[in-house]
């Protein structure tokens, strides 16, 4: 399959709601703390409207933690949240969040897991289970929509999970891993199909990822994240046209961000080993 060369980059269209100026995510001096620890921060980012960032680092350097923040799951310690224009005092109902497991619901069918968070705002029963079917025509599992999430595969699942997510019709997606289990050659295709429905919705997302070639295919930034403290080490924009196939993998432009994110986790894991966990108050 052909594409276009790496200057006819296309962007996602920014979400509808444009009610509110500034970017869709802003953290201004963020930093958290377990005990004397400084895990996270100092952090300053902007994620605009409609934008598809991907974080990665080493392990341990608060990748998830960051989420959690912007997820209004965590409070920081010092600076501040904003979502969608608003200093951020919890969970907000339009963002939503897909982790590494499912959590799919066992004893519901695919379509009532979907339809849960529709359920649970207090949406008609006949207007949720057409949403529910249209989304999971979306991610390709109409067929499956009276089957429980345990005759399903892993992958499967987690489709499931993403048209969950997307059924509140959020201006916000938070991933954390979300491929993370499964198998390499099914994360690169639950990657795409994510690419492809989430394009669709215009919402933005922070993606969660230990994969470089995943950033890479995904992104419209990637985010690395030095060792902790975790904090901000380099900032790439992932020059690569849109909409996007496997063959990206191939260019040269490719091969040069993907040296570029490995380089920088690489020298942030040496340093780790080589450093303290450990900061004095």
């Amino acid at each position: 399959m052909t594409t276009q060369p790496a200057s006819a980059v296309i962007r996602r269209e920014p979400a509808s709601d444009t009610s509110s100026a500034g970017p869709m995510i802003e953290l201004s001096g963020v930093e958290r703390r377990f005990g004397a620890v400084r895990v996270l921060g100092p952090i300053d980012v902007r994620i605009d409207r409609g934008e598809f960032v991907a974080v990665v680092g080493p392990s341990g350097c608060g990748k998830s933690t960051l989420l959690e923040l912007v997820a209004g799951l965590q409070a920081p310690d010092a600076g501040s949240v904003s979502v969608n224009g608003h200093l951020l005092e919890g969970p907000r109902r339009k963002t939503s969040i897909i982790f590494q497991d499912s959590s799919t619901l066992p004893w519901r069918t695919v379509e009532d897991n979907v339809a849960f968070a529709l359920e649970a705002s207090g949406v008609p029963k006949k207007e949720r289970r057409r949403q529910a079917r249209a989304l999971l025509r979306a991610v390709g599992l109409e067929q499956f929509a009276r089957h429980h999430p345990p005759q399903l595969s892993g992958g499967m699942r987690q489709r499931v999970a993403i048209a969950r997510a997307l059924s509140l019709d959020p201006d916000l997606i938070l991933a954390d891993e979300p491929f993370g289990a499964l198998d390499e050659q099914t994360r690169i295709l639950m990657a795409f199909e994510l690419m492809q429905v989430v394009d669709r919705s215009s919402a933005a997302v922070l993606f969660i990822t230990h994969s470089i070639q995943e950033a890479v295919l995904l992104a419209d930034r990637i985010l690395v994240m030095g060792a902790r403290p975790g904090r901000i080490v380099d900032e790439i924009v992932v020059d690569l046209p849109r909409p996007r196939d496997e063959s990206v993998l191939g260019l040269s432009e490719s091969a040069r961000i993907t040296e570029r994110v490995w380089a920088r986790i690489r020298d942030e894991a040496r340093a780790a080993m080589g450093g303290s966990d450990t900061e004095a108050p």
